[in-house]
């Protein structure tokens, strides 16, 4: 941002936000603020036309007692890889709970995390899709498939709203 010292500054109206306090999260489309994601870590690099990159890295606190990245840590990225191929496939326009979801773990997971998302089909309600994980060295780390039912964007009000 660039200043201009001639201009004065302009004057605080009681009605102007505070420019000190962060923007509030968005509650629904694209740019959904989700706690939980954020608090991993786990950054979405695109979701197009039914496909979606999220990436994550892993640090110590996510590390399962043998050193490698915990289950629960991969079952939540795929998890939003697959959200996120669902939810581009209509363009943010709704969101998705998970209905259900199968896993299998193939490699220990360590260092910079891949989850490819993907939507394989589905209609109004429901889209199925399929995700997998790998490592900067290309090792398959999990893979999955899920159902995601669509459903109307959340008001902020509700039940488990923080």
């Amino acid at each position: 941002m660039t200043s201009h010292p001639t201009t004065p500054p302009a004057a605080a109206s009681p009605s102007a936000p505070d420019e000190a306090s962060p923007p509030e999260p968005a509650l629904h489309g694209r740019e959904r603020h989700v706690p939980f994601i954020a608090h991993l870590g786990i950054h979405r690099v695109r979701a197009d036309h039914g496909e979606a990159l999220i990436e994550l890295t892993l640090r110590p606190e996510l590390c399962n007692n043998h050193g490698g990245g915990h289950g629960g840590v991969m079952m939540t990225l795929l998890d939003c890889a697959m959200a996120h191929a669902a939810l581009s496939r209509i363009d943010y326009s709704r969101e998705v709970v998970t209905v259900d979801m199968h896993i299998a773990f193939m490699h220990p997971a360590s260092g910079r995390l891949q989850a490819t998302g993907r939507a394989t089909g589905g209609g109004r309600s429901v889209c199925f899709c399929e995700a997998e994980i790998r490592d900067d060295h290309g090792h398959v780390i999990a893979k999955s498939m899920g159902t995601f039912r669509y459903r109307a964007p959340a008001t902020g009000d509700g039940p488990g709203r923080v």
